[in-house]
């Protein structure tokens, strides 16, 4: 397989996708992914884009990315959503790009069309993936460890499985002064984390910080970006990983 997966589509004042743009120009060029290259988008995440409600969103998302993709000289993007025969497209795709959004939308759309299977297949089958956000939590087994509200409820928690452990996109680390400021008394994102590990005590959590990504390639997996990535495992203390470290144990 060869994975992209982004904690974060955009970092706090920066354009859309500004500092993930390097890694996608050269991912896409490593897997022979040029202007004539059919890109298949998946918006179903974008439940709310530039103002345009689900399911109008849809084009918002498509137009959004598209341009972004054509920057890069990638010119033949085109969304899912448009296609009549769904799985027809993702069968004819050269490349799969899955955006952020709402990951319950996302997982609830993706089985209400039946592209699970039919992605899973193609990806399995070494057509390159490339997801930030929802996208890349629905690269795990199931969408249990999004941050997401479950507006929706989909037929299955189950995911796509490219990868055989679970991402906490945008992963936010405790702040004790600042909770202790505006009086948070709430769950962190670890504790969060460590109930999901509670009643799922073999599976591995990855904490993937903004402005990460994670490049898989076949059965080797690497840190990429300038953060490091946490670790989680049931009654273990939590690992931290330095950015580009193979970290290729988690596909096994």
């Amino acid at each position: 397989m060869n994975l992209l997966l982004f904690s974060n589509s955009t970092n706090y004042g920066e354009p859309y996708l500004a500092w993930a743009l390097n890694q996608i120009e050269y991912f896409c060029e490593k897997n022979q992914i040029n202007a004539k290259s059919n890109i298949l988008f998946v918006p179903f995440a974008g439940v709310n884009i530039a103002g345009k409600a689900y399911p109008a969103s849809y084009d918002a998302y498509e137009a959004r990315v598209k341009a972004v993709f054509e920057k890069l000289g990638f010119t033949h993007l085109s969304s899912v959503h448009t296609y009549s025969n769904k799985a027809e497209a993702v069968a004819k795709a050269d490349c799969i790009v899955v955006g952020g959004g709402n990951t319950f939308h996302l997982v609830a759309e993706l089985h209400a069309f039946k592209l699970m299977d039919v992605i899973r297949e193609k990806v399995k089958k070494g057509v390159p993936y490339i997801g930030w956000s929802a996208g890349s939590n629905v690269a795990c087994p199931t969408l249990c460890t999004t941050n997401d509200m479950p507006i929706v409820q989909p037929e299955s928690f189950k995911a796509l499985n490219l990868i055989p452990f679970q991402i906490n996109p945008h992963y936010l680390d405790p702040q004790p002064e600042i909770d202790k400021m505006i009086k948070h008394g709430g769950e962190t994102r670890q504790d969060r984390l460590n109930e999901y590990l509670a009643v799922n005590q073999k599976m591995k959590v990855v904490g993937l910080r903004e402005a990460t990504s994670l490049w898989v390639k076949g059965d080797k997996m690497q840190l990429k970006g300038g953060k490091k990535m946490i670790v989680f495992e049931y009654n273990k203390e939590a690992i931290e990983i330095e950015p580009g470290t193979d970290v290729s144990f988690l596909l096994k």
